[in-house]
């Protein structure tokens, strides 16, 4: 499907409503690593581009309790999330501060409960329009699981998704009515691409004279490096001048629960390969800018990753966005993202299709320069500017109860 974005006709609002209606953005936040934070804060920067539409932004965070964080000023509400009373006061002093709409970036691990379920604790409270960006949607929900989806659903006026399969996907497998679900892209930082621009970085980076291939991210088993790792021994053979960047610290819930251990049977694996002259661990929780230029870098990114239902990937969205020819498995968002020659996908657990397909791009430079602008071209629209007006939008729709048109989805 071609891109699209989101479009609100506007009813006429109820008197308790301000013209620029105060949101707060439910989600983890930073200091905390973790890819939803980035995201909520990304959204709430993204957002205050739009004053017109929108007044206040505030967040509230969701601590992963006893962890405790110095928050700065954009967060004024927390959440503990093993507490359900918690919830529960955090909808109370919401509504007490005299918000308006409120909009949940959702993600079943962050909330407590089995399956996310306290959730549930704080939308009860809430009496105020709710927004949820949904950012897992199974393809065979079951069980408790799909219960919890289904209230999340059920207690929220609109319900957004970051991939258009993922509409289709609520509206087959769950009780879910489709005029509540929206698409909007995930968020990408917007940053320029050019041929000259990939060789001035890699100079300024120290890699000049390397083809660079690169996966960041919170490293963990789920990101299939090991197949990427046996690729790359194949494909130094022929290429001896490949580097392959690995980039980010090992995921915080893996280092509590059995320390470096993960990370190091990867160091392990690249001597026994003998590539460690090919591969470089960036073991660091990156900055945007920092991260923008290692991507800004790579002549490749690889996504080796091994859950087939990941329906959505900020890492391969930043990646397509920064112009970036991109391999990746064929997981559900890939599918989508990668489609009309921006990308080439390869079987799971596959080293052999890896390798093939680093050979080829390698080997091709004409090819990489048209992946790379095919990408680039295609993702102008899920710039955080653009996805804050989008989500302000339906924001201000939501706050002033208004009808959605029935053309509100309309091709960008």
């Amino acid at each position: 499907m071609s891109a699209r974005r989101v479009e609100f006709e506007l009813a006429t609002r109820p008197a308790r409503v301000s013209s620029r209606p105060s949101v707060v953005l439910v989600g983890t936040y930073p200091p905390r690593e973790c890819g939803i934070a980035t995201f909520t804060q990304d959204t709430v920067h993204g957002m205050r581009q739009w004053p017109t539409l929108v007044g206040p932004i505030r967040v509230c965070a969701v601590n992963d309790w006893p962890a405790s964080y110095r928050y700065g000023p954009d967060v004024q509400f927390t959440i503990e999330d093993s507490q359900p009373a918690s919830y529960r006061a955090a909808a109370r002093r919401i509504e007490q501060a005299g918000c308006e709409a409120v909009v949940i970036q959702h993600e079943y691990g962050i909330f407590g409960g089995e399956h996310g379920e306290y959730v549930l604790e704080f939308l009860d409270a809430l009496h105020l329009p709710v927004i949820t960006t949904l950012h897992t949607v199974l393809s065979k929900p079951e069980g408790h699981f799909r219960r919890v989806t289904e209230e999340i659903i059920d207690h929220s006026v609109a319900v957004v998704v970051l991939a258009e399969a993922a509409r289709e996907l609520l509206a087959r497998t769950v009780r879910a009515d489709r005029r509540k679900l929206y698409y909007i892209p995930h968020g990408i930082p917007d940053v320029p691409w050019s041929p000259e621009l990939l060789r001035e970085r890699k100079a300024e980076m120290g890699f000049a004279g390397r083809l660079v291939v690169s996966t960041f991210g919170l490293i963990g088993p789920g990101k299939g490096i090991e197949y990427a790792l046996e690729a790359v021994a194949r494909v130094a053979r022929q290429f001896p001048q490949l580097l392959y960047l690995i980039i980010g610290r090992t995921h915080p819930v893996l280092v509590r629960r059995e320390g470096e251990s993960y990370r190091e049977r990867l160091v392990q694996m690249c001597r026994d390969l003998r590539i460690e002259e090919q591969v470089r661990f960036v073991n660091r929780y990156l900055s945007l800018e920092e991260l923008v230029r290692y991507l800004q870098a790579s002549d490749i990114y690889l996504m080796p990753y091994l859950n087939p239902e990941q329906i959505v990937s900020g890492t391969l969205a930043y990646a397509v966005g920064a112009g970036k020819p991109t391999i990746a498995t064929e997981f559900a968002y890939a599918k989508e993202v990668l489609a009309d020659g921006r990308g080439i996908l390869v079987p799971f657990r596959d080293s052999e299709a890896i390798a093939e397909a680093i050979g080829l791009l390698l080997a091709d430079e004409q090819r990489r320069l048209e992946m790379a602008a095919a990408a680039y071209a295609h993702t102008r629209t899920w710039v955080w500017r653009e996805v804050g007006r989008q989500y302000a939008l339906l924001a201000r729709a939501m706050a002033f109860r208004s009808e959605v048109a029935a053309a509100a989805i309309v091709s960008a």
